[in-house]
């Protein structure tokens, strides 16, 4: 067995720091998670830089990690960021929206049905971009409480409507019991056998790893996950940091299945975010 990580640090983990990393400080993360066998980085995302501006340098670090030889994602909450982000050259867009109503009305501005549309037109516009969706407060919402199976189900049809590859399920907040996952999964898989589907876990509970296990055994084989455990959503109170990469790693071949990571390679990543935010500016405050 082989899974696919995704690492999202450069975004997820970066976003909700009090710092603002440097674009120089960024591409050397990136390089280093290609060398500790990384095939897939989440390497920015296209969102208004008023409200993330440790996002602003997007275009930049799309430009910078081009020669990587990594299959980089950007992710994008709406049309604007959908054309700015496939307009940057990088390999795949990761466009995003939200299970719940509370959440969707706070990160991306609008109801979870009115964003589904835009961002379809906004795919529909760029049949040469490659596409991936994301699902936020899949399980549990810190507005609106848990998402039930059926909800969840009604909003991956329709994200998967409009084009994309793959549908990755959020747990944002990191506190979902892994059978409420599991059966929320498989839920989904019932309702869509074709379509592939893939888990973005945060870890507030330390329990990240045994929703690893119940998705192995739903056939799920790809993750998301940041190395250091860093990450968060601005916009989601009480979210926690993703699940860690090298805790991931080690878990997977701890079992036997394979991802084509060095442990030790992983290691001096995190160690390289860490100096990064120590020497990243501060964000005002207030």
């Amino acid at each position: 067995m082989r899974v696919e990580i995704t690492d999202v640090v450069l975004r997820d983990g970066l976003q909700d720091e009090d710092v603002v990393v440097s674009t120089t400080d960024k591409l050397a993360i990136a390089a280093a998670l290609r060398d500790a066998g990384l095939t897939a980085i989440e390497v920015a995302s296209f969102v208004n830089p008023a409200r993330v501006p440790q996002m602003a340098d997007a275009a930049e670090v799309v430009a910078g990690t081009g020669r990587l030889g990594v299959r980089r994602l950007a992710l994008a909450l709406n049309g604007k960021g959908v054309r700015r982000a496939a307009a940057s050259g990088v390999e795949v867009v990761e466009v995003v929206t939200s299970a719940s109503a509370g959440h969707s009305r706070a990160n991306a501005g609008r109801d979870v049905r009115q964003a589904i549309d835009e961002l379809a037109a906004a795919v529909a516009d760029h049949p040469g971009t490659s596409f991936v969706a994301g699902v936020s407060t899949a399980f549990v919402c810190p507005f609106d409480g848990p998402v039930p199976a059926e909800q969840l189900v009604d909003v991956v049809e329709r994200i998967a409507r409009i084009g994309v590859e793959r549908v990755g399920l959020a747990d944002t907040l990191g506190i979902a019991a892994p059978e409420y996952v599991a059966a929320s999964v498989a839920a989904v898989q019932e309702a869509l056998p074709g379509l592939e589907l893939g888990l973005h876990l945060h870890n507030a509970k330390n329990q990240a790893l045994d929703t690893v296990d119940a998705a192995l055994e739903l056939g799920i084989r790809h993750f998301d996950s940041a190395v250091g455990g860093y990450g968060g959503c601005p916009f989601a109170p009480g979210a926690h940091g993703n699940l860690a990469t090298e805790a991931l790693v080690n878990h997977l071949q701890a079992r036997g299945v394979e991802t084509g990571i060095d442990p030790r390679k992983l290691a001096d990543a995190a160690q390289l975010v860490q100096q990064s935010l120590a020497r990243g500016a501060m964000l005002p405050t207030g």
